[in-house]
């Protein structure tokens, strides 16, 4: 059972350090290879144009973004 304690102890001490020098260096997270913009890769699905649904999105912003709101005139 000591074996267990020492061992969790060591895991638990090596987590905050990890946990103080991330808050010290004030980075973002990144994965191991820096992400897929460091690649040179835009987007993450192989499509080559948006579904349906993220089209459907991008019409209804354009078109609130377009119109005029008659209360703040």
């Amino acid at each position: 059972m000591s074996v267990f304690l020492l061992t969790f102890g060591f895991f638990i001490v090596m987590f905050l350090a990890m946990a103080v020098g991330y808050i010290i260096q004030q980075k973002t997270l990144a994965g191991s290879c820096g992400g897929l913009g460091s690649v040179g890769i835009e987007k993450a699905c192989n499509c080559d144009s948006p579904c349906a649904k993220r089209k459907e999105r991008e019409r209804q912003a354009a078109l609130k973004e377009n119109s005029l709101d008659v209360k703040n005139i």
